[in-house]
């Protein structure tokens, strides 16, 4: 989504207020220049010599989840919920740790965690619309995108989440009908994809104006999503694989074009 880039999702490589500066500060700085693993060797010392500080266990959570091992993620998460029941980084991170291992309830189940003790966010809280539309939970995930659309009102891409959720709960016609109308939204090739679910473009057009890695990337997300809420498995298929393979890109919609990859592998 546009606001990939919020403070619940850019809260990483910013140490906590209360870790100690120099250690967190040099494995944040690890991690800023691609020096991953040893971030991790530097984060697992850090646990073997203060197993009771839960900030290690929720930074190397936040580190497996970056590098793709969200089992390894949740355990951690885990581990600082031991310590402190109402952490809510943890639930908020082990939520989309489970979004990604495609456990999509419990995915649900920590969001809400996370907004029972922060309840100010929920109106940013995009992640559970997504989660709430693999869980099949359409009309729960339409409001949660209404909701959303209070506080980010130029986001293509959550006009698109909505329109699914109704399309999946009302048909396409009246999803066509209510779909959100956007402006301002700048980047490439939202205009497009916009126009799409509108019946206004044609797929051509959203791929003709994706011009780098990143358009193309959400060119194939959306264009595989718009074909498969029309029934059009194949084509749906061929451009989600490719949004997750060909075109990858290592952010939260890269991990749903994944997960979507992995449903479709699985049949469903």
């Amino acid at each position: 989504m546009h606001f990939v880039r919020c403070l619940l999702l850019a809260l990483f490589l910013v140490p906590p207020v209360f870790a100690a500066p120099d250690l967190m500060s040099q494995i944040s700085r690890k991690i800023r220049d691609g020096k991953r693993d040893e971030a991790m060797a530097m984060l697992d010392k850090a646990i073997v010599d203060e197993p009771k500080e839960a900030k290690w266990l929720l930074a190397r959570g936040r580190l497996n989840s970056t590098m793709d091992q969200p089992e390894k993620a949740v355990a951690d998460f885990n581990g600082v919920l031991n310590i402190e029941t109402n952490n809510a980084r943890a639930f908020h991170e082990r939520g989309w740790a489970h979004f990604k291992l495609g456990q999509f309830n419990q995915s649900i189940a920590d969001f809400d965690r996370f907004l029972k003790i922060l309840p100010e966010q929920e109106p940013q809280h995009w992640q559970r619309g997504i989660a709430y539309y693999y869980a099949r939970e359409y009309e729960r995930g339409r409001k949660q995108f209404e909701l959303h659309q209070t506080v980010n009102p130029h986001d293509v891409e959550n006009a698109v989440w909505h329109y699914l959720c109704l399309a999946r709960a009302q048909g396409v016609e009246k999803a066509k009908a209510s779909l959100i109308p956007i402006e301002g939204d700048p980047r490439v090739p939202m205009k497009q994809i916009h126009a799409l679910f509108a019946g206004k473009a044609k797929p051509e057009e959203v791929l003709a104006a994706a011009k780098d890695r990143s358009d193309l990337f959400y060119a194939h997300l959306y264009l595989g999503l718009y074909y498969e809420v029309r029934g059009e498995k194949t084509k749906a298929r061929e451009h989600i694989d490719k949004a997750a393979t060909e075109f990858h890109m290592n952010h939260q919609m890269g991990d749903v074009a994944r997960v979507h990859a992995a449903l479709f592998k699985k049949g469903q």
